[in-house]
């Protein structure tokens, strides 16, 4: 992508993998200064006992032709976001755009587990890694986002607002947990709108992050050898195409007519006319609801 985004500065929340990382190399390679933050370091590693890093993510960002800074954050502790905020006024004097991709919660909940059999502690804390870190971030950083006067938050969450609103997501705090990330951007959009700001939430389709390739056992480059297991991982995306998502509502003089929406990685791809990594356009969304959902036969064609 060129470098549309030159002098502006971000702050990608939870950006040591998955969308978060490829949001932030996106934000870079289009010449934005992106403080990058994640609990998971080379010198300490989260719960998730991955080897993806924060400072790995910042180093990448700066490959990509922006400036990766590294603040290793937990987005529970008011007192870190705090003194995340501060730096960045520090150094920078301004917010451009706020990602809040906070999220930790993949090895907490149960797939088709009630509430009532659901392990308590694990649900309480998806709800607490999910929901209260992107009250607690957005508290901090949105007086430096509106001291221009404008500024993008964009909510990430997992499911269009349309889709959630029909569906079961897995399970009940997996399904709260999402649910109130797209009202945090319609209420987010109230309060920012009156006073120059915008505030979406945006969901990649099915992502192939680390973890996702992991559990099925493919690389990157060799992703379609998951499709004899899944066939329908077929209108699958890599963490990049959301990226771009990001990137090219960041670089919109009229991004305001978003302001308040659930938006989707395919669908932004049609209006702006970026492409994944390969060329393609998925849209996993539609293709969910009529390919996968309908019970029909794997098929990406029209959908990719």
């Amino acid at each position: 992508m060129s470098a549309t985004l030159d002098g502006k500065v971000a702050l990608v929340a939870g950006a040591t993998r998955g969308a978060g990382r490829g949001i932030a190399v996106e934000l870079g390679a289009a010449g934005a200064t992106v403080y990058v933050t994640g609990r998971s370091t080379r010198k300490q590693r989260s719960e998730y006992d991955r080897p993806e890093t924060v400072e790995d993510t910042a180093d990448l960002v700066t490959e990509a032709g922006g400036h990766g800074i590294a603040v290793p954050t937990d987005h529970l502790e008011p007192v870190q976001v705090r003194a995340l905020v501060d730096r960045i006024a520090a150094e920078q004097g301004r917010l451009d755009l706020l990602v809040n991709d906070i999220w930790g919660g993949e090895n907490l909940f149960e797939w088709e587990v009630p509430v009532w059999e659901h392990d308590l502690d694990n649900g309480l804390r998806l709800l607490r890694l999910a929901v209260e870190t992107h009250a607690i971030t957005s508290h901090h950083a949105l007086p430096l986002l509106l001291r221009s006067g404008c500024g993008l938050v964009v909510e990430m969450t997992d499911g269009t607002a349309e889709y959630n609103r029909d569906t079961y997501r897995n399970s009940f705090f997996y399904d709260i947990a999402k649910a109130a990330v797209l009202r945090m951007a319609f209420a987010l959009g109230h309060e920012l709108g009156s006073r120059g700001g915008t505030a979406v939430a945006l969901t990649p389709g099915w992502m192939r992050s680390e973890i996702m390739l992991d559990q099925f056992g493919v690389a990157e480059a060799a992703w379609r050898d998951a499709l004899e297991r899944e066939p329908h991982f077929c209108i699958s995306e890599s963490p990049r195409y959301v990226g771009r998502a990001v990137a090219a509502l960041a670089a919109d003089p009229r991004v305001s007519r978003w302001n308040g929406q659930s938006l989707s990685s395919g669908g932004l791809a049609r209006e702006y006319g970026f492409t994944d990594l390969d060329g393609s356009r998925p849209d996993a969304w539609r293709y969910l609801v009529e390919v996968q959902d309908a019970d029909q036969p794997a098929d990406a064609s029209g959908y990719r």
